[in-house]
Parts: structure tokens; sequence; C-alpha cells
């Protein structure tokens, strides 16, 4: 008998924290894996190509591709657009980004943003976010255009207070935001900072 899994919602009503484990689960790939407050799989990344590669895919558990992340690159401006996969496959069609992000750089505080713009649905108006970053510290943030958190990363620690190693973040959603878009915009983000 076949087992099924349940789709797992990608908003919920709580704040919920991931752990991120930036490993491929294929032996010789780029990625990373991302695991529920229940230690249970919820998205990855397998990039079989090179490190900084010009398309990855989010995927859920199983599979299925969530989002299309694409580099693009217009004159000297390179940004990164995402596109919503909604049959689980790669989306090669939808010509309209999801999400666009472009990185900028504040140089009298001397850390960077990047400028998020996401267009989720099309009777909506569009949203703005920045990822902003703290200098020499594997910490980030997603906020609204006010300023308001929407997710946080950083690296995790035991109960004890031990950090457990660069490549093991905890990242932190708050309440009713799609968890598969934060994820996608940290997947970008980690391809800018070319960790991934």
């Amino acid at each position: 008998m076949a087992k099924i899994h349940p789709q797992a919602p990608f908003t919920t009503s709580k704040q919920e924290t991931f752990t991120i484990w930036m490993k491929s689960l294929i032996l010789s790939g780029k990625g990373c894996t991302v695991f529920d407050s229940n230690g249970q799989i919820v998205y990855r990344v397998d990039n079989y190509n090179c490190k900084g590669s010009d398309e990855v895919y989010l995927m859920d558990f199983t599979g299925k591709v969530l989002f299309t992340i694409r580099r693009k690159k217009f004159k000297l401006v390179r940004f990164w657009e995402g596109y919503r996969s909604f049959n689980g496959t790669v989306n090669n069609e939808d010509k309209n980004p999801s999400f666009q992000v472009r990185k900028s750089f504040r140089i009298l505080r001397g850390d960077s943003i990047s400028e998020v713009i996401v267009w989720l649905d099309k009777d909506q108006p569009c949203q703005y976010y920045q990822i902003e970053t703290c200098p020499g510290k594997s910490t980030f943030k997603i906020v609204d255009k006010l300023g308001g958190l929407i997710a946080e990363v950083k690296r995790k620690q035991s109960k004890c207070g031990i950090s457990l190693g660069e490549d093991v973040l905890t990242m932190v959603v708050e309440p009713h935001i799609d968890h598969s878009l934060i994820m996608s915009l940290i997947v970008v983000y980690s391809l800018i900072n070319c960790k991934m």
C-alpha cells in the first residue's frame, strides 16, 4: 500500500521555527534541507550544477517544485526572480515572476540590504520587503516596508548555548506568512552571498 503524505500548510496562525541545514541530501549536490520543529523535512534545494547556479528549485519534501528561482542580468544590474509552481513541476511558461530580489549596499553603515518585491496575487498590490544583514554575523532578517519583522535567521544553538556550526541555522517565521516564499527568499540570499 502506498504511503500518503499530507501536504503541509505554507502558512499558519502561529509563529513557526525551522532548522536549515545548508547541505544537500544529494551527495555531490549543493543545496539545503529544511526541517520543521518536529524534525520532519519540509523543504529542500538540490542544486546539481556548480555553486552559484543561475537556476535552482525550492521543493517540498516529496520533490515537487514550489518555486523556480532564476538569476537575471540586465546590462550591469543582476537580480533574482522567483516563479511559483502550481503543478509541482519546473515553471518555464510563466513570464510574470512572483518575486524579485535586488542587492544594494549602504556604504556609510557598512552593511547590505536586498530589496524584495512580491507579486503573489495579481488582484492584490505588490508587497515590499527587505533582507537586512548584520556585518560580520551570519544573522539576517526579513522585514516589511514599515520595519516589521517577517522572519529571522541566525546560527542554531543547542539548549545549553553551544553553536551547531555555520551550516546549521534557525529560521523563525511570523504568523500568517507564506513559509515557502520566505524559504525562497532565504535561498536567494544564500545564492547572492555564494553560500549555496
